[in-house]
């Protein structure tokens, strides 16, 4: 887990950071077509939802939060294994050595997602940039490879 040894981010710094994550957001909508759709969360929250259009994944979404310290992210990739369960998340921490920004984690129901944090003073377009690309390299790698192992025999 990220622990940032930096003070909390002042609500000028908040407001300044959420306004440059949501021009980010806004412009990746119009200009890039893998971004499907752009929701937010409740009001007063700092919750974005990027909805992506993947090739081996039909569809996903980033959620991004942005707190005190840190902007979390995370995505759901696949539902719990049926079977195989060794060999799934043997893979599955095997390709976490490979990761830059973000890693898998077990979730509610024992899902996969993958998360990560990038800190307050780190948050710029090129961050960001680099998080989304990211997120959307390891879903496509890894989506396909996991349903074949966890599903295997709905491929029999």
């Amino acid at each position: 887990m990220f622990v940032s040894s930096q003070p909390p981010s002042s609500p000028g710094d908040l407001a300044r950071l959420e306004a440059l994550i949501e021009a980010f957001f806004v412009r990746q909508l119009e200009e890039n077509e893998v971004v499907k759709a752009l929701d937010h969360g409740e009001a007063g929250q700092r919750r974005w939802y990027l909805r992506l259009a993947g090739e081996a994944k039909a569809t996903f979404t980033i959620w991004f939060t942005l707190g005190q310290r840190t902007l979390s992210y995370e995505t759901y990739v696949i539902p719990a294994p049926e079977e195989n369960h060794q060999v799934f998340y043997e893979q599955l921490l095997r390709r976490n050595l490979k990761l830059y920004g973000a890693h898998f984690a077990i979730g509610a129901e024992d899902a996969v997602f993958l998360v990560g944090q990038l800190a307050n003073d780190d948050i710029d377009e090129v961050e960001l940039d680099r998080v989304v690309g990211s997120i959307y390299v390891y879903v496509e790698q890894f989506f396909v490879p996991a349903m074949r192992v966890g599903f295997a025999s709905r491929f029999s």
